[in-house]
């Protein structure tokens, strides 16, 4: 048992207004200069929808992540030495039209136009070539568009989907989407990083947080087709790779995240989970119904003196142990088993977990419309509607957040529905204790949990939210790991690079 510390993340869906205040505070911090324009380190999505950059997540396209081949993992787009063929010619890129051109107005001939009979205007003009543009694409250019043939009917999601449960996405009356809202997830197993010829892309070793070595980044990109997620984006001005850095200059004087301190409908929580670096292969390479579970079982109780003793001989500070113990992911992702990894089938052990969506909370019923007065008012479940009813399909959330299992998906919905029937009995009054209470136990929940899950979700503090470690960069030396072995050493030549203080 090798138990390393990693800052992870949880986002509650249900709380996301989708305000893109996240988006631009990342991007006034990091990303606004030249070449990093379309960069958009935090992105919103609308779901159903394709997303940026566009239909990131079909894979059949893009390459990205890890498949399993026999007992085995190796890189969808290739193994390390086979991207030697590809190093000058990479198939599988995003293309710039997938994100779109960077764009500025020629706001010089608002002033500078000759006299004339027309009102002079300011073009969009490119900011790579300078050449006039016609704007198709931008960051969150389908926001809103459920339902849409362009966009939401285009999501590579939909694919295992029933004519059924296309309808109930599609039809004008039925309309519903939620809100994405994605960073870098920071993977146990990153694909950027396997993929990196040179090993510019690591793990800080106390923390986790995976960057890029500007120093050593020679511009390949294999990065980008490495990371299915694709939050890794190649600098045209530079010539390197950037990715979200997890604000770690902020982290590291006990700030939160820009995204995290800005977000407005406060969805963010973010603490440190301890987990077992020697089982990280084995989690990603089980069958894809039980990816999720398998990586919850890496996730270490910070409170087991053995998993403390564990943690002390591998170098975590009791600053870091201390962090766990009060952390908030532990709770949504382990002890309560609410909050889901985005894609596990991508296999890079993500750690930005969510908790889905339950809204809206009205049944579909068979006829296809909304009747509140229909349901069965004995039963304290139908308050909320039937989870089989839903109107957005189990299917299409299996897909999101569980490999195609529907049965994990059903266990979070079950245990909201049954928080939010508890709460019913203690503030309406119009559903017996003792039966909310059972709701609770078919659950697999008591009132103690009850009432905390609904502390942490509707009434925490900004302390409740994020527990941030003390950093401890002054005595941390952090290695390149690499991602193929989880040994020390990466790139071409696996060497062992151990810098301090940097």
């Amino acid at each position: 048992m090798r138990i390393q510390a990693q800052i992870s993340m949880v986002f509650h869906l249900d709380k996301c207004i989708g305000c893109h205040t996240c988006s631009i505070a990342c991007k006034n911090i990091w990303t606004d200069r030249q070449g990093a324009e379309y960069m958009w380190w935090n992105n919103v999505e609308t779901k159903p929808g394709t997303g940026y950059p566009t239909q990131w997540e079909d894979q059949a396209r893009y390459k990205g992540g890890w498949e399993k081949k026999g007992d085995r993992l190796k890189l969808r787009m290739n193994s390390r030495l086979g991207a030697l063929g590809n190093i000058y010619y990479n198939p599988y890129l995003p293309t710039l039209d997938d994100y779109y051109e960077p764009w500025t107005y020629e706001y010089d001939n608002l002033i500078n136009a000759p006299a004339g009979d027309d009102q002079p205007t300011a073009r969009p003009i490119s900011q790579i070539t300078g050449q006039p543009l016609e704007i198709q694409a931008g960051p969150n250019w389908d926001d809103d568009l459920s339902g849409s043939p362009v966009y939401a009917a285009n999501d590579p999601n939909l694919a295992d989907l029933s004519e059924e449960d296309r309808a109930m996405l599609f039809e004008i009356e039925r309309l519903v989407f939620f809100y994405l809202p994605r960073i870098c997830n920071h993977c146990l197993n990153a694909g950027c990083a396997a993929a990196c010829p040179s090993g510019a892309i690591y793990k800080r070793g106390e923390d986790g947080i995976v960057l890029v070595n500007q120093d050593k980044c020679r511009g390949w990109r294999m990065c980008i087709t490495g990371c299915p997620y694709k939050k890794v984006y190649y600098n045209w001005s530079t010539g390197k790779s950037e990715k979200c850095i997890l604000c770690y200059p902020r982290l590291e004087t006990g700030q939160a995240p820009a995204c995290f301190h800005s977000c407005v409908g406060r969805i963010r929580y973010l603490g440190v989970l301890l987990y077992d670096a020697d089982r990280v292969t084995e989690a990603a390479s089980v069958d894809d119904r039980a990816l999720v579970s398998a990586q919850r079982d890496i996730l270490m109780d910070p409170f087991d003196p053995q998993v403390i003793a564990a943690a002390r001989a591998n170098g975590v500070p009791d600053g870091m142990i201390e962090a766990a113990q009060k952390s908030p992911v532990y709770k949504f992702v382990k002890e309560w088993q609410l909050a889901l990894p985005l894609h596990p089938e991508f296999r890079t052990v993500p750690m930005l977990f969510y908790v889905p969506p339950m809204l809206p909370v009205q049944a579909t019923l068979a006829d296809g419309r909304v009747n509140l007065a229909a349901v069965d008012e004995d039963d304290p479940l139908a308050l909320f509607g039937s989870i089989e009813q839903a109107r957005v399909p189990l299917a299409y959330m299996a897909r999101l957040f569980s490999a195609g299992n529907t049965d994990e998906i059903v266990r979070v919905y079950r245990k909201l529905l049954a928080v939010r029937v508890y709460r019913r009995a203690q503030s309406a009054g119009d559903v017996p204790a003792a039966e909310a209470v059972r709701i609770l136990a078919d659950a697999g929940l008591t009132p103690d949990s009850a009432e905390a899950i609904f502390k942490l979700t509707a009434t925490p503090t900004f302390e409740d939210r994020f527990v941030i470690p003390p950093m401890a960069r002054e005595v941390n030396i952090e290695s390149v790991i690499d991602p193929l072995t989880h040994k020390q050493g990466a790139g071409f030549g696996f060497r062992q690079d151990a810098r301090r203080g940097q």
